[in-house]
């Protein structure tokens, strides 16, 4: 469509129905295009009814839309021109790849293998693990041990291996699978680098219903129908699982099967998504606001084991629509406290708005506009050498310019021995309100590396020393109740770390 000579699509059905469907007949939908040379405007149908599909005369409705149709089969909106920005590089992962479900245990059965199997015994899950129904899952992950050490220091996991797992791996045409039988089918490098230096990570389901994102722990193994964000700031998390980023990652990522379930394809909805750029103190409620939404939903799971995440977005998306509740919905409603649950949602939407700045009560195709505009303008900005990076600290060192990592350098060069320089940011005004200014410390305290002063936290504002004293105060005075802990004699404070 984009070639010297191009082809335009002149009539396109992006959903339709599998008809003549039978038990035996494939659980798929399917797409259907006409081209012509040149370029065309063209017809989009969407499919508004459908019956009678196992007959042969089934009836398929439609409405239409006029314009030029894109490449992802839609009119409007062309979210295939988005870049992948370098900001959000190398965050994003599949899950790993096992290649033998002889790994994957019941943890009374890994408990079996001798007391030193712990070590290699990991929380595992798939996608529906996360949405669905957790099955509490381990998995045994030898990477980087010999075949020879297993065999002599772990003997009943080698013999497990040798009889679920060797007689599968050893035909595989893949030589790195059919030698390293014991190890993973993939060794999964990159997301291991990713998330060798994180306590938590970002996980969701590649296929789902909805697009629900949930915290996990970084040592966990997830499987390849997980994406991974190896991004443990809840500011991100929250900015994932708002409306804004839920419309995009619905039109990028595209939809699956009978079910019709959305797609996350983390090089199509991840890597082009233009993150917000606010101040540190919106950051902190969108963080306080995430934290607050994930916990709320594992405290209902626990104490409603039956209860999974797709009943309750379920529930909340007929309520949002208006719908009306059968006696069942209407238990996980009262189970999973669903109207709550829909309080959170609208919390976060709003301050994701807040920081982006833009009004809330935007259409879904302005929202899509704006972004698809923004990841334009970021991607211009990268041509030009100006990275809004994620995890600075991560990715710099690995995919940064020879001038990103310069500047790191010599920011490195100019830190003492006992205090860690925060992120380096555009300085901006100190707040004027005290609810604003202790935000705005205590988000600086979060983003440090490590214990601080008020001289580093004020040589992040316009004032400079001039707002150091208000800074020192506010330090204490959180000291003094117990929120952060006095270090070096109170000149250097940072937040109590849960034990």
């Amino acid at each position: 469509m984009e070639a010297k000579t191009p082809i335009s699509l002149v009539m396109a059905i992006a959903d339709h129905p599998w008809t003549k469907a039978t038990k035996d007949s494939a659980a798929v939908r399917i797409a259907m295009t006409v081209a012509a040379k040149g370029k065309h405007d063209g017809v989009l149908r969407e499919v508004v009814k459908e019956e009678g599909l196992d007959t042969d005369a089934p009836v398929v409705e439609f409405t239409e839309r006029a314009g030029r149709v894109n490449a992802d089969l839609t009119v409007g909106i062309d979210i295939t021109s988005t870049f992948s920005l370098t900001s959000n590089k190398g965050l994003a992962h599949k899950g790993f790849q096992l290649n033998g479900d002889g790994f994957v245990l019941k943890p009374s059965e890994a408990a079996l293998l001798g007391e030193k199997i712990g070590k290699f015994t990991k929380r595992y899950f798939i996608g529906r693990d996360i949405n669905q129904y957790d099955r509490g899952l381990c998995v045994l992950d030898f990477h980087d041990h010999s075949e020879e050490y297993i065999r002599k220091e772990l003997p009943r996991a080698y013999q497990l291996l040798l009889e679920k797992v060797r007689p599968i791996r050893s035909s595989n045409p893949i030589p790195y699978r059919r030698d390293n039988w014991w190890l993973f089918g993939r060794p999964g490098t990159d997301l291991r680098d990713a998330t060798s230096s994180l306590e938590r990570i970002i996980i969701t389901a590649r296929q789902g219903r909805h697009r629900i994102f949930s915290l996990a722990l970084a040592d966990s193994i997830p499987e390849s129908t997980v994406v991974v964000i190896t991004v443990s700031d809840n500011f991100i998390f929250g900015v994932l699982h708002s409306k804004l980023h839920e419309v995009f990652s619905l039109k990028a990522g595209g939809w699956l099967g009978a079910g019709n379930d959305s797609r996350y394809f983390h090089t199509k909805t991840f890597e082009p998504f233009p993150f917000p750029l606010c101040d540190n103190a919106l950051k902190t409620r969108i963080r306080t606001v995430a934290e607050e939404l994930d916990a709320f939903r594992k405290a209902r799971q626990e104490e409603h084991p039956g209860l999974t995440l797709t009943q309750m977005y379920n529930v909340l998306e007929k309520l949002k629509a208006g719908g009306a509740l059968t006696p069942d919905e209407e238990r996980i409603k009262e189970q999973g406290l669903i109207l709550i649950l829909k309080e959170l949602h609208e919390k976060l939407d709003a301050l994701v708005f807040e920081a982006y700045g833009w009004p809330q009560g935007l259409s879904d195709e302005d929202i899509l506009a704006r972004l698809v505009a923004l990841n334009a303008e970021r991607a211009a900005e990268e041509e030009r050498g100006i990275v809004h990076w994620l995890r600075p600290e991560y990715q710099i060192p690995r995919f940064g310019s020879g001038a990103d990592k310069q500047a790191e350098a010599e920011a490195g060069a100019q830190e003492s021995a006992d205090l860690v320089v925060l992120e380096r940011e555009q300085k901006r005004p100190f707040p004027a309100s005290a609810i604003e200014q202790a935000a705005e410390v205590f988000a600086a305290l979060a983003a440090a590396r490590g214990p601080v002063d008020a001289a580093t936290i004020a040589s992040a504002y316009r004032q400079g020393r001039k707002a150091e004293p208000k800074i020192a105060a506010i330090l204490a005075a959180a000291a003094r109740i117990g929120e952060v802990a006095s270090l070096d004699d109170g000149r250097l404070f940072a937040f109590r770390r849960a034990a």
